[in-house]
């Protein structure tokens, strides 16, 4: 009964309604709300930072590529980030609009933390069936929702400019807008230099709104007081934060001084390897067969698989000491993942050539190619960086002979690479010939790794490279 009094009384409301619009029972309204075929709610969906990589916990937020009301599709740029291994752009999954950016550029952003709200638009409601009424509705619609906001020009510019976080400190300490700093680093990148040569000839004055006639005075006086401003910071001590990369070298180095190196060097002559390189060159440049993937061979790719060769005799050096369980246990990897330490404009990074193994000599080459130049652009990806089993680290590009590399926790060995130079040795029959030297050094966690296993592995790569031909042998 209490029911049918209820729709009685909304049916003599409607009838009401029609006559006159304004004498509308405010509790009729309510109980045409009630009765709707549906319901609109708007759904605003946290966007998680998803992991992007082995071990990483927080990346810093370099740009965003929207603003709050902008409007997104799947798969839409939303920001970059850097973390202590890459830079990397995170797209959108969803259809919607961008309601709040949860961080700001330069801040450190959380892994498994919202990054920014997106409205996904109104989701409909059915109400029970019994109580469905078809009945026009007496509340107006919201409009359609706006098109994508656009970026003004100076969002635009703030947003690109690319620049570590301590150098955007340093251009807001001397009032310069880091937008107005033409960037001279990668990928125009804005760099400390930059910002100092703007302020020393005078820009700085330039990207300030030029002031009243009246306000002359108070302008100099400013401009007075920041060049002393900056005559001060110029000669004080300066705090520099350190960079992601620089932060996950600091822990990484800092868990390996747990580790018991072991170290080992030895000579190995290049000559042999040299000619058989020169050759390949030298047909890779006459482009006689189009099935070659790379133009250009250097000694790494050689020293690469020739270690991969090598750890099928001594697999040890592939493994990894697993510290996790009550006894301590090593875990055998039978994928040779050789990680490359490279020095890029970012910092140092190691990322990894995959399946070794599995690869020829041309393709190690290339696909060391591929992540030189990625690293140089600072274009990695997380799978480039993860996975390592062993390290070659070349230090013979910038200079050394002679070098005790740091192993890195998740391993067990790492060989350094020095300089090659040509020095006299002893023939057979005793004269004096010139050869090219290099030194291999090795460093190995002694806790599982004896020097004996470690002098013959060694042993056995020199023999590889000194004598090219057991190389090729072993190729499948």
């Amino acid at each position: 009964m209490r029911g049918f009094k209820a729709l009685s009384f909304v049916r003599h409301s409607r009838a009401s309604s029609r006559q006159s619009p304004q004498l509308l029972h405010p509790w009729s309204r309510l109980v045409f709300r009630s009765f709707r075929s549906s319901t609109a709610s708007s759904v605003v969906k946290p966007f998680l930072l998803a992991d992007i990589g082995e071990g990483i916990r927080e990346c810093e937020v370099i740009q965003w590529f929207v603003e709050p009301e902008a409007r997104v599709e799947q798969f839409d740029k939303l920001c970059e980030v850097q973390s202590d291994k890459a830079s990397v752009e995170i797209t959108s999954r969803y259809d919607g609009v961008i309601k709040k950016l949860h961080y700001q550029a330069g801040e450190m952003a959380i892994v498994g933390k919202p990054l920014v709200d997106i409205d996904m638009g109104p989701e409909l409601v059915e109400p029970p069936s019994d109580l469905a009424i078809s009945e026009p509705s007496l509340v107006s619609t919201s409009s359609p929702r706006s098109a994508k906001p656009q970026l003004s020009s100076a969002q635009l510019q703030r947003n690109g400019a690319l620049a570590t976080p301590a150098v955007r400190r340093i251009s807001r300490e001397l009032g310069v807008n880091i937008a107005d700093v033409a960037g001279t680093g990668k990928d125009g990148r804005v760099l400390k230099e930059d910002i100092i040569r703007f302020v020393e000839n005078g820009d700085a004055a330039k990207s300030i709104p030029t002031a009243p006639p009246s306000s002359l005075q108070p302008a100099r006086a400013a401009a007075t007081a920041s060049a002393a401003a900056i005559t001060q910071i110029a000669s004080r001590e300066e705090i520099i934060p350190l960079t992601p990369i620089q932060a996950q070298m600091f822990k990484v180095m800092t868990q390996s001084l747990s580790i018991p190196h072991f170290l080992y060097s030895d000579e190995v002559i290049l000559d042999p390897l040299m000619r058989i390189k020169d050759n390949l060159n030298r047909t890779l440049t006459q482009k006689t067969s189009t099935s070659f993937v790379t133009s250009r061979i250097t000694y790494m790719p050689f020293f690469i698989k020739a270690m991969s060769v090598a750890l099928e005799e001594y697999p040890l050096l592939n493994c990894r000491l697993d510290l996790s369980q009550p006894k301590p246990q090593l875990v055998n990897r039978p994928q040779h993942n050789i990680g490359v330490a490279m020095d890029t404009p970012a910092g140092l990074i190691v990322p990894n050539i995959k399946n070794v193994q599995s690869l020829n000599i041309l393709e190690v080459a290339a696909e060391l190619q591929r992540l030189q130049t990625a690293g140089a652009a600072g274009k990695l990806s997380p799978v480039d960086l993860s996975g390592g089993t062993i390290t070659v680290s070349n230090i013979g590009n910038i200079g050394g002979t002679v070098t005790a590399p740091v192993i890195i926790p998740s391993e067990v060995a790492i060989v350094g690479i020095g300089r090659a130079r040509k020095v006299p040795r002893f023939g057979e029959q005793g004269e004096i010939v010139p050869q090219t030297i290099v030194n291999f050094s090795w460093s190995a966690d002694h806790r599982v790794v004896d020097g004996a296993t470690m002098a013959r592995m060694a042993a056995l790569l020199r023999d590889l490279i000194q004598e090219p031909e057991r190389l090729l042998a072993r190729l499948r």
